[in-house]
């Protein structure tokens, strides 16, 4: 036989000989592998004791607890009353005290309780900017605001209108419906002017009844 095919013969044993050894590794690995899931699963099993599996009944409980009901109508009304119970054809200036903020308080509010409003006795719990709004728009907004912080049982919240710089003519018309919507609403007890500190003659400090 010659030498090239002794070669070739030779070569073709290596491959076998090493696809042999190659074949018998992986089957190494594969039996190791079994025998290592095996050793798993009687340890979980001998760790949990007997278990059943549960029949395949082929679908999933999607069972939720039924949404609490949402009383429409009772919001709608509540919607409907804010925007009627503020009026804008109150003449408020002759229920005003004429001071240097033209100050509001009911009967039986003695007037010491408007100065110590304005020195700040009490703290702003609370304030509703309205400054840019339109006056539908600032009457609703007022109004909720004056209902939530009564809910809550704020004292004293503050009242920013703005100072009427960007109407036209320069008039205050927002200012001026604010005091006679703050007048119309029964938990609002006293309001003055801010300080300068405050928003001047640009905000109110409201002193309402606090009650929940």
């Amino acid at each position: 036989m010659k030498r090239s095919q002794l070669e070739q013969l030779g070569a073709l044993k290596a491959a076998l000989n090493q696809q042999r050894i190659d074949a018998q590794a992986t089957m190494q690995r594969q039996r190791e592998a079994h025998e290592r899931a095996e050793h798993e699963r009687q340890l979980f099993s001998r760790s949990v004791g007997p278990v059943q599996a549960l029949p395949e009944r082929g679908r999933a409980n999607l069972r939720r607890a039924p949404l609490p009901p949402i009383p429409r109508q009772r919001l709608l009304d509540e919607e409907a009353a804010l925007r009627e119970a503020l009026s804008n054809e109150v003449d408020v200036d002759s229920l005003l005290d004429t001071d240097e903020g033209l100050s509001f308080r009911r009967d039986h509010i003695g007037p010491d309780v408007s100065k110590r409003l304005r020195r700040g006795e009490w703290t702003v719990q609370a304030e509703v900017d309205l400054h840019g709004l339109r006056r539908d728009d600032a009457r609703e907004t007022l109004a909720t605001f004056l209902r939530d912080a009564t809910h809550a049982g704020l004292r004293c919240v503050r009242v920013v209108h703005g100072k009427g710089h960007g109407s036209p003519g320069r008039q205050p018309v927002l200012k001026a419906k604010v005091r006679a919507w703050l007048v119309q609403k029964q938990e609002v007890l006293v309001f003055v002017q801010a300080r300068a500190a405050q928003g001047g003659s640009g905000a109110l400090l409201v002193l309402l009844t606090g009650e929940r």
